[in-house]
């Protein structure tokens, strides 16, 4: 599968918080994105982040030595002036997490040589994006789920001229969405439902047919937060 076009869908008004000064804004362009993650560098990848950031109660829940090591690819599009972020919508027959909206990425095998390796080997699986097209930058701190895995994140700037293609074991379909769209926070909604009796809160991100939410929309809330907030 090329790479299409994202779906059209205007950003709504920006934030009104004031950049700092280091990091004014130039736009929502691939060099700008690695300029922002090298001025950052690896401050601050020692915080944990999770489904606890927004529900404290769930942090005692949270298994730290016992979760499962998993890595993402966090893909930034180099299209011009607007790039565009790579996600995924995982397939309905897959036993954990199915039809939700992810970034590539999986679990660490002992075999990997490093997290960046794992997210690249399983971008490579999951959608065909050879690691040629692909420049690690940097990387989130861990997201902790409820569900039992430690999430790295990995930063990246996708070269254009790749070829993508579904595993249609584990995705259903591959779309982009416009860095500027993700990096707004007015697109950012902090929903709730009751789950085992008491209210979680979360983030969701609609786009179009899209609806971005859970883990991904807490390593993009993330993403901003550090870079763009």
């Amino acid at each position: 599968m090329h790479r299409s076009d994202p779906l059209a869908q205007e950003s709504t008004a920006p934030s009104g918080r004031s950049p700092q000064p280091a990091l004014r804004l130039k736009g929502y362009d691939a060099a700008d994105f690695r300029r922002r993650v090298l001025i950052r560098g690896g401050a601050g990848l020692d915080v944990d982040y999770g489904d606890h950031v927004l529900n404290p109660d769930l942090d005692p829940l949270i298994d730290r030595t016992g979760t499962r090591e998993a890595a993402v690819l966090v893909p930034v599009i180099d299209c011009g002036a607007d790039a565009n972020v790579l996600l995924t919508r995982r397939t309905q027959k897959l036993r954990k997490h199915s039809g939700q909206v992810a970034f590539p990425g999986g679990s660490v095998d002992a075999d990997d040589a490093s997290i960046e390796a794992a997210a690249l080997r399983e971008s490579f699986e999951e959608i065909a994006l050879e690691a040629r097209f692909v420049e690690t930058v940097g990387r989130l701190p861990r997201y902790f789920t409820t569900t039992g895995f430690r999430i790295t994140p990995v930063l990246a700037v996708v070269s254009p001229g790749f070829d993508l293609r579904a595993n249609p074991d584990e995705v259903d379909d591959i779309f982009e969405v416009p860095l500027g769209f993700l990096m707004n926070p007015a697109n950012h909604r902090k929903e709730s439902r009751v789950w085992q009796g008491r209210e979680r809160f979360y983030y969701t991100m609609p786009f179009g047919r899209h609806l971005i939410w859970g883990a991904t929309a807490g390593i993009i809330r993330t993403l901003y937060e550090r870079l763009y907030a």
